[in-house]
């Protein structure tokens, strides 16, 4: 595979590695990037290990709380003038109102809004906004109590991510900084358990790689690997990480503390995991030159 100054470049902003080791590192591993992170990892160096979680689309998450039942919804636009639009965040909060009673997505699309389908509802602002749109997914969270969070709020309850914390108790107070230290931290998982297996082993065998570019005995290596595994788990799960409110407890022992236990968390953020064309303009003028 030919390996091309984009997707060094693309290597470079994913690990802050230098362009000479992300050439190595796609070379060594035919231009597949995310063996390429791993590659540089192995040798140490790559500064981190980071997802490409950049926002690429735009819209807004809505949030509606009611009886012990929370839910989060995200609504997709092309721009983020379009998000700023009251017609385009009244529709958002409607969808989300309605998001309460569906059981999945396409429950969600047929559900009623106005007297009409939500799809429906979608056509009809496409065709007076102008700009393709999409409700593209729905989340829910149950417990005895519900608490909610909107970052970089639009409006009440809609905003660019939203979290639910579900708990059993009633410390709502505790549940909101709780939801507040999921927006910043993006944790994997509540829990060890609840981790997918698939990372946890592609986590381990990283670090063994890692472990034996040292030159280290196998035995030796067995013992590292466990120290390393454990500081992973308290850096992706929930429990595990370090209370942005308290630092000195983590999660878990802060919860405790509180007299609640948290049973489950949702965390939404516009664009995640969706690829957005980046225009060049320069090479485009370039070319309607020529």
């Amino acid at each position: 595979m030919a390996i091309t100054a984009k997707l060094v470049k693309e290597l470079r902003d994913l690990t802050g590695a230098g362009m000479m080791d992300a050439k190595k590192a796609l070379t060594e591993t035919d231009g597949e990037m995310e063996a390429a992170v791993d590659w540089l990892r192995t040798k140490g160096l790559a500064k981190a290990a980071k997802k490409s979680g950049r926002v690429a689309a735009e819209g807004l998450v809505g949030l509606k709380v009611a009886g012990g039942k929370g839910v989060v919804v995200e609504v997709n636009s092309e721009t983020d003038f379009v998000a700023k639009n009251i017609e385009f965040q009244e529709m958002v909060a409607g969808i989300a109102d309605a998001a309460l009673e569906a059981a999945d997505i396409e429950a969600l699309k047929a559900a009623d809004l106005g007297g009409k389908p939500i799809s429906e509802v979608l056509t009809d602002k496409i065709a007076t906004i102008g700009e393709n749109m999409s409700v593209r997914r729905m989340a829910r969270v149950e417990g005895e109590t519900v608490a909610a969070y909107v970052h970089n709020a639009a409006a009440p309850g809609l905003g660019k991510i939203g979290v639910l914390v579900a708990l059993r108790g009633g410390d709502e107070a505790f549940g909101k900084q709780v939801a507040m230290h999921i927006a910043a931290a993006n944790p994997a998982s509540l829990s060890e358990a609840d981790l997918d297996p698939a990372v946890v082993e592609h986590e381990k065998q990283v670090q063994m790689d890692i472990a034996r570019e040292s030159g280290k005995p196998e035995q030796v290596i067995e013992k590292m690997i466990v120290g390393r595994m454990k500081k992973f788990m308290s850096e992706v799960t929930l429990l595990g990480q370090a209370f942005v409110v308290n630092p000195d407890l983590t999660v878990a022992e802060a919860a405790k503390e509180a007299g609640v236990e948290i049973v489950g968390f949702v965390r939404m953020e516009v664009g995640e995991g969706i690829e957005k064309k980046q225009e060049d303009f320069a090479a485009e003028v370039a070319a309607m030159q020529k």
